[in-house]
């Protein structure tokens, strides 16, 4: 069981990020902001409903109802991208703020699965046909059917603020990322969940780049933990990090619960774990 943080308020967000992850019907941006709350506390629950109002305003600034996926997608670029600057850039990629929605709606900047985000959200608001589309190494936003034809989904990319693609086009984003051709199962629309393990994924692969800030791997982590599918990894991940952290007795205890998950199927490696364990918890003496 993770422990719980000092902080109630702190308390108080994760509660709501597991009970809107397991509720009937996850809703991102919620997901998203409570992620935003547990990285930065001062933030607190106006800031939350601050940017839930600014996703509002920006709603209402679309033109009423566009004809067709492609006027849509449009419609989104010309307010996000060419009005108010939604887009991205290389060095966005160096800030844990890219992976923030508060911040994101802040900056205008970020990760190109946030901005795909904010472009999900707010053309959700205004009753668009809008989902995400999890293309290898780069997050976009389709409008229309998910998967169908030319005509029938439309593919922009926030994070080139809201370029219309091209089949050509997104054939290159996944040969860039994976060397292979587009699959039409990459069209699918990404699934909430999906979407936020994604971020907090990235946002433990900004702090495991930066060794001094275990605090945000950790709880990335923990976060992870409370979606209702996550890998297993993620437990034995978390007690190297509680024993990084100086948590010796709250690091081996973890790492024996995941031994036991891990028995059946892989012995040696239960008992390697096992071995941890025990060398954390002389770290005591």
């Amino acid at each position: 069981m993770n422990e719980l943080p000092d902080d109630p308020e702190l308390l108080d967000w994760r509660q709501q990020f597991a009970l809107e992850a397991r509720s009937e019907q996850p809703d991102l941006a919620t997901l998203c902001l409570l992620i935003g709350a547990v990285a930065d506390p001062g933030l607190g629950r106006t800031g939350v409903d601050e940017a839930q109002i600014e996703l509002d305003r920006l709603a209402g600034l679309l033109p009423f109802r566009p004809a067709g996926p492609r006027a849509w997608a449009r419609a989104l670029a010309e307010l996000l991208g060419d009005q108010c600057g939604f887009e991205g850039a290389p060095g966005d990629y160096r800030r844990l703020e890219s992976s923030l929605l508060p911040e994101v709606l802040r900056r205008r900047r970020g990760l190109p699965i946030l901005l795909s985000v904010v472009w999900m959200e707010v053309a959700r608001r205004a009753g668009a046909p809008v989902h995400g589309v999890a293309l290898p190494g780069h997050f976009v936003v389709g409008f229309g059917r998910p998967g169908g034809a030319p005509e029938e989904q439309v593919l922009a990319d926030p994070f080139d603020a809201g370029r219309l693609l091209s089949g050509p086009d997104a054939q290159l984003l996944v040969a860039g990322a994976t060397g292979e051709p587009l699959d039409p199962a990459m069209l699918r629309a990404a699934d909430p969940l999906d979407i936020v393990l994604r971020i907090l994924n990235n946002i433990r692969a900004w702090a495991t780049a930066r060794p001094e800030r275990t605090d945000v791997r950790l709880w990335a982590v923990e976060l992870s933990l409370l979606l209702p599918a996550h890998p297993a990894g993620l437990r034995y991940e978390r007690a190297q990090l509680l024993v990084a952290r100086g948590d010796f007795l709250g690091g081996a205890a973890e790492m024996e619960a995941y031994a036991e998950l891990v028995e059946r199927v892989e012995p040696t490696t239960a008992e390697t774990i096992r071995g941890r364990a025990r060398a954390a918890r002389a770290r005591l003496n």
